[in-house]
């Protein structure tokens, strides 16, 4: 963005010095009115100039620091992966609104990111607002700023994120957490683009593309009345849901060479090899943390490695029974779900179900279920305990 800069008002224009040698006739009132409406437009351009400087300013801080590929990307060949960089191929270069889901470290901000590159708003900003890290009293401001004197402590005009992403794109990345009131504010930008800045009443119009995300069930949100219908129908224009990286397992050795040459430039430590065992470990870990924590646990490893081989060694977090044979494992996710589908009655819908207390969808349930060959059987609990004996024989082995 380039601002010319303009001078300012000749002293003699402000003055009326001028207007003075015009005279009293008709074509000295005429040309006191046409100067009186250059000052004015002039006035006016120089409050132009002045908001433009400061959204600049204020832009400046906010643009990324690298586009995807970068340094960070979205790495993985398997089915599930290769379907979210599909739909990202399909909605990037539109202006759509997105809603990315999926669990906490799955990679949602840089989907984001690769919806932005792919748009043909990536010469703008990506704003980024996480709405989770916001107190409730401050967001309003933060998202559609406010004027000098509006509340407490508000000493000067603060432009507000949505004015920022002006042209550009903003990503609000844990949008379940919106506090209710400010609910229909948003859902007002996403209908009209309009808003107004606190304690003002002039309406301000931005063309903004919104991408928004969360680790939540929003329609479960919905449900239970902590969020609103309409509001989730028009974020949800394109959902696009994140797999975690436990159903998606067969993208773990890419994902840990990714991770050994990011380490590489991190810390200047060639670490090539990946033995054996360490790597069936790796593969058979559940990963509650997901991309996000196998990126970190191969950083502790390469910190602890020596001659080039990973070390694994003792990772934070995790247990005993968490680096298990992929078929033990399997066979401790059978009993743990059959253990909550007997607490909760085998209910996968409705208030306490199944699903809500694993932390899944219905959907996503019902798929782990049929993989897993749970099924419900009349008369009884013969597959649970059919898992406690198997887990019992290893044991012992």
């Amino acid at each position: 963005m380039l601002i010319a800069a303009v001078p300012p008002l000749p002293e003699q224009l402000a003055a009326g010095d001028v207007c003075g040698e015009a005279g009293d006739g008709e074509g000295g009132q005429a040309l006191r009115k046409a100067l009186r409406r250059t000052r004015a437009e002039l006035e006016r351009a120089q409050a132009e100039i002045a908001r433009l400087r400061a959204c600049l300013a204020a832009e400046s801080g906010h643009l990324p620091d690298r586009r995807p590929g970068d340094g960070e990307e979205l790495v993985g060949t398997s089915g599930p992966i290769q379907r979210v960089l599909w739909r990202i191929a399909q909605v990037g270069p539109t202006d759509v609104t997105v809603l990315i889901t999926g669990e906490t470290g799955t990679g949602k901000e840089l989907v984001a990111s690769a919806l932005w590159a792919s748009s043909p708003r990536q010469n703008r900003p990506l704003i980024r607002v996480n709405c989770a890290a916001l107190a409730s009293t401050l967001i309003e401001s933060e998202l559609f700023g406010h004027e000098k004197g509006a509340f407490t402590g508000a000493l000067s005009r603060r432009v507000g994120r949505f004015e920022l992403a002006d042209g550009g794109t903003i990503f609000l990345d844990e949008i379940g957490d919106l506090p209710p009131e400010l609910q229909p504010k948003l859902l007002r930008v996403l209908e009209t683009r309009e808003f107004e800045r606190i304690g003002s009443s002039k309406t301000q119009q931005v063309d903004v593309r919104i991408v928004a995300a969360t680790n939540r069930d929003l329609g479960q949100a919905v449900a239970e009345g902590r969020f609103r219908a309409d509001l989730y129908y028009r974020l949800r224009v394109f959902p696009i849901e994140i797999p975690p990286l436990r159903e998606r397992r067969e993208d773990i050795p890419l994902l840990i060479q990714y991770f050994l040459a990011r380490s590489r430039r991190r810390l200047g430590k060639l670490v090539t090899t990946v033995p054996p065992d360490v790597m069936k470990s790796l593969e058979a870990h559940d990963w509650p943390g997901n991309v996000r924590e196998l990126g970190n646990t191969i950083e502790q490893a390469v910190i602890l490695s020596d001659e080039g081989t990973l070390a694994l060694g003792d990772p934070v977090g995790w247990n005993e029974n968490s680096r298990i044979k992929g078929e033990a494992l399997a066979d401790v996710d059978r009993l743990h779900i059959f253990r909550v589908l007997d607490r909760c009655g085998w209910r996968l819908k409705g208030e306490g179900n199944a699903a809500q207390r694993l932390g899944l969808k219905p959907s996503t349930l019902r798929s782990r279920m049929k993989k897993l060959g749970i099924e419900r059987r009349e008369g009884g609990t013969r597959p649970r305990n059919q898992c406690k004996a198997q887990l019992h024989e290893r044991d012992n082995v």
